[in-house]
């Protein structure tokens, strides 16, 4: 029975999760399969991928094809690699000690590099919460200072009209304070015309 190792959707709409199966290739995609050796969930960054590395290097001994996707997930993983060795020790090209320290090289190889993708993802992850941090808090600065601004401008309005409301006070006093100094001059002035009347009256009855 011809057999590949695929993946089977599952997951909802735009948020999709696969399993790595072992299935008949007249299969439909999303059917019925022999075995689950895996998952791959891409929807991490670096995308998730768990494998039964065992059961792989049995399939692929077996015959199993992988589609282009599987198989670059099994290349990642280092399975094909793996098989790749195997089959260099069957034909004796080298001892299978030489083939397990191969591997175990190109695994803390692969390991360190998926390592340092991890921490550059994490610095980038940490540089920009810094950087939205700052231009939040730049945001925030701008809107105090746009407020302060405001209430000064407004403050300097009441000020100014208050100011004005004080001159104008000031003003119509010292116009009624002349208004009364004038009306007081007026009334003295009529009481000393009053007074020289009443002499010159008083002088001709003297005269009589």
């Amino acid at each position: 029975m011809p057999a590949k190792i695929r993946l089977q959707r599952h997951g909802r709409k735009g948020y999709a999760f696969y399993h790595i199966v072992i299935a008949d290739s007249r299969a439909p995609r999303d059917g019925r399969y022999i075995e689950r050796i895996g998952s791959y969930d891409p929807n991490t960054n670096p995308a998730t991928i768990t494998l039964d590395f065992d059961k792989a290097i049995d399939w692929l001994a077996k015959g199993a094809q992988p589609t282009d996707t599987a198989k670059s997930i099994l290349s990642y993983k280092g399975v094909l690699y793996k098989k790749h060795l195997l089959g260099g020790v069957k034909k004796g090209a080298f001892t299978e000690e030489e083939g397990e320290r191969r591997f175990q090289v190109w695994m803390t190889e692969k390991e360190a590099k998926i390592q340092a993708k991890k921490n550059h993802l994490s610095e980038e992850s940490e540089a920009s919460k810094k950087s939205r941090l700052e231009a939040e808090v730049k945001v925030n600065q701008d809107r105090a200072d746009a407020l302060a601004k405001k209430i000064a401008d407004e403050q300097a309005i009441i000020a100014a009209k208050a100011k004005e409301a004080e001159d104008a006070v000031k003003a119509a006093l010292a116009a009624k304070k002349k208004e009364v100094e004038a009306a007081a001059e007026k009334t003295e002035a009529k009481k000393e015309e009053n007074v020289e009347v009443s002499v010159k009256e008083v002088a001709k009855e003297e005269k009589k």
